[in-house]
């Protein structure tokens, strides 16, 4: 039974690929177009459209996205995202989630695939972590995307996890940003999509169910950065524990 699941598990990791990439390239244009109306208006329809294709994809390949917490958001009041990653799934799924227009700290490695590269600076601030000048003027456009009224969504944990820990270790740059502009850290949590695309294997996956969790804020008033990084990460992986299945 395990060789048949092996094959039927990447005939549908290449009908998602394809699927996604015919998708992406409809919704290329209109996305892009976005671009000509000034932010945060032009980033809102971004997003309104990403979660349109990403809800019919979802459909497409045959799995379900359910968003819980929503009602956490505050109209007019940004917050920094702070999101856990198990899967290359996580990004597709979490931006377009977030309610109202928002921003991801982005590597800038896919900055260079063509076309998608693209759609992938409209979406994000690109930083080069290798490149100290890079990392300092992300930072102060991430304080820009803010002070705009926009959501700044990170991934504390920096890279995948690749470890059976609920999360991996986090780094300070969101709870410095939370601290230096006083915007509260919104917990996010994804669940399932390891399973939907695990990270140790090529071209291979899985439909299933997934969730993301969208948690109360936590104001980063009186903390230092360490502080609230210990306190997110406590209420994040305390959530996990108790919400993973």
């Amino acid at each position: 039974m395990n060789w048949y699941k092996e094959i039927l598990g990447r005939i549908w990791a290449l009908w998602a690929l394809i699927t996604f990439v015919i998708s992406f390239l409809i919704i290329l244009l209109p996305s892009l177009l976005t671009g000509v109306f000034p932010d945060p208006r032009g980033q809102d329809y971004f997003i309104k459209i990403a979660r349109i294709w990403i809800r019919v994809w979802l459909f497409i390949i045959g799995c379900r996205l359910i968003v819980k917490g929503k009602t956490h958001f505050e109209k007019g009041k940004a917050v920094i995202i702070a999101c856990n990653h198990n899967s290359l799934l996580d990004p597709p799924l979490t931006s377009p989630f977030i309610i109202g227009p928002n921003k991801t700290i982005a590597k800038s490695s896919f900055t260079k695939v063509p076309l998608f590269g693209w759609y992938y600076k409209r979406g994000g601030v690109i930083v080069n972590r290798k490149n100290n000048d890079s990392r300092r003027k992300s930072y102060e456009q991430m304080k820009q995307v803010l002070q705009a009224g926009m959501h700044m969504c990170v991934y504390p944990e920096g890279t995948r996890n690749r470890t059976t820990a609920p999360l991996k270790a986090f780094y300070n740059g969101a709870f410095k940003l939370s601290v230096d502009t006083n915007h509260a850290i919104m917990p996010a949590l994804l669940f399932n999509t390891k399973k939907v695309l695990p990270p140790g294997k090529f071209l291979y996956g899985w439909p299933g169910k997934m969730e993301i969790h969208f948690l109360p804020p936590i104001a980063a008033s009186g903390l230092s950065p360490d502080q609230l990084k210990e306190l997110v990460f406590s209420t994040m992986s305390e959530y996990y524990l108790q919400h993973s299945t």
